[in-house]
């Protein structure tokens, strides 16, 4: 088991330098959820703008991070918020999966069905 001591990130990608990044330590999962974190993550920064970052906190919760340069005019901060919102309500199914994932595979958790 992984023992970490800060926030673990999943997946992150940057409208500044037109890049997405997926934690080599997630290359186990399905091919299929990688494609649709890759696709939800670059739009959400093309649409919005910054940095956009998944990561997993010390309990297992799928957090989205959200940060700009600063003085970028355009970034959207309020459309951020949204669109996190929309991406929680839409892939609620997904991200929980994640969680559970996550919960299962790198902090040891066993789970009840």
């Amino acid at each position: 088991m992984i023992m970490y001591q800060e926030n673990v990130i999943l997946c992150a990608s940057s409208s500044y330098e037109q890049k997405y990044y997926l934690n080599e330590d997630f290359n186990s999962l399905p091919e299929s959820i990688k494609e649709e974190l890759k696709i939800m993550s670059v739009l959400f920064t093309e649409d919005v703008g910054g940095v956009l970052t998944l990561e997993f906190d010390e309990e297992g919760n799928l957090l989205f991070n959200v940060s700009s340069d600063e003085g970028d005019l355009l970034f959207d901060e309020i459309g951020s918020v949204l669109k996190i919102k929309e991406l929680q309500r839409n892939k609620e199914e997904l991200l929980e999966s994640l969680e559970l994932f996550y919960k299962v595979f790198f902090l040891g958790e066993e789970i009840s069905l």
